[in-house]
């Protein structure tokens, strides 16, 4: 499953990515974790010390393996330099899976361990002044969105991507590439903004979301929630003495998280695991191809001297099936 973690920045989005990906790592799943905010702080919320959240590779600084790695035999494209952040594969196309080694993830992953096994983790790397202006920082994110175009992924295995806090993670149609979003929230009026801006986004393009509450202090903080999402509010988490011993880097075992937040935790994992059963290959596609139509015609064949439109295979469907191994 391909699960997003949205919400305002100080949400605690962050910290609940990686609770979960405790979780999920506990219950022995295969997890590539990504790093898609524009403050890098996923590393450090898994146990990463400074130096080592540093030396990760970003996913940006590498577009161009990336890019010709996931190309393989394309006939539709012509070459590296002509494909985007939308691009689709087609017959030809190098897919990526969860549990598997390639040039990507030898370039771009790096092994955490933790209490209860080890994931990849990959981040698309620091917003800097270079990126000010003309680079937007949108471009380094776009190499998150080339990878999920292109990765097949089974009902056990698990990818989990922070993303950009706010309503920056509607920039590009990187939001529809998700089986489950979680959007966390804390129990104010601003706490619950990012999830009416969320709702009406997700509405139109079938996107499945809940709304994990945050920092809940009692009844009326959990009447609040209900009063302003509804149906839409999955589980409640409290106030955490684990939380509070990892953010000063001295995290316990995982296993002494407080027993509710624990069974919050599940309760994700059983929400993540029922979306599957609704996951739809053609409409995931025909998404796809909409929004690379879409950043054709606004900008991308101006930039890439192209018709991005002939990218596009109409006869190929992205699914398991499709995810045969190719030579190289």
């Amino acid at each position: 499953m391909k699960i997003a973690f949205v919400g305002k920045g100080g949400s605690g989005k962050t910290t609940l990515s990686s609770l979960f990906i405790r979780h999920l790592t506990a219950n022995e799943a295969p997890v590539v974790a990504v790093d898609a905010d524009i403050n890098q702080h996923l590393g450090a919320a898994l146990g990463l010390s400074d130096e080592e959240a540093a030396a990760l590779p970003a996913l940006g600084a590498h577009l161009p393996l990336i890019k010709d790695y996931l190309r393989g035999s394309n006939p539709r494209i012509s070459s590296a330099d002509a494909m985007i952040k939308t691009t689709p594969p087609g017959e030809g196309s190098r897919l990526l899976r969860v549990n598997e080694d390639n040039p990507v993830y030898d370039a771009c992953a790096r092994t955490v361990r933790l209490d209860d096994g080890e994931i990849r983790l990959m981040a698309t790397g620091p917003f800097t002044e270079s990126d000010l202006g003309v680079a937007c920082y949108h471009s380094k994110v776009g190499a998150v969105e080339l990878c999920l175009n292109h990765l097949v992924d089974g009902p056990d295995e698990y990818v989990v991507v922070d993303m950009t806090a706010g309503s920056d993670s509607f920039a590009s149609g990187m939001f529809t590439r998700f089986d489950m979003t979680f959007l966390v929230a804390e129990p104010t009026r601003k706490g619950v903004s990012v999830y009416r801006q969320y709702k009406e986004y997700a509405r139109d393009f079938g996107v499945s979301l809940k709304v994990v509450g945050n920092k809940v202090q009692g009844e009326d903080d959990l009447d609040f929630l209900r009063q302003e999402v509804g149906d839409d509010l999955l589980v409640t988490l409290g106030q955490s003495n684990w939380v509070r011993a990892m953010e000063k880097g001295r995290p316990p075992r995982f296993e002494l998280l407080e027993a509710d937040n624990r069974c919050a935790l599940q309760t994700l994992q059983d929400a993540a695991e029922d979306s599957y059963e609704n996951r739809d290959w053609e409409r995931y596609t025909r998404q796809m191809v909409h929004f690379h139509l879409r950043n054709a015609e606004s900008w991308g064949n101006a930039k890439t001297g192209v018709d991005l439109a002939s990218q596009v295979d109409p006869a190929f469907i992205l699914s398991e099936a499709s995810a045969v191994p190719q030579p190289g």
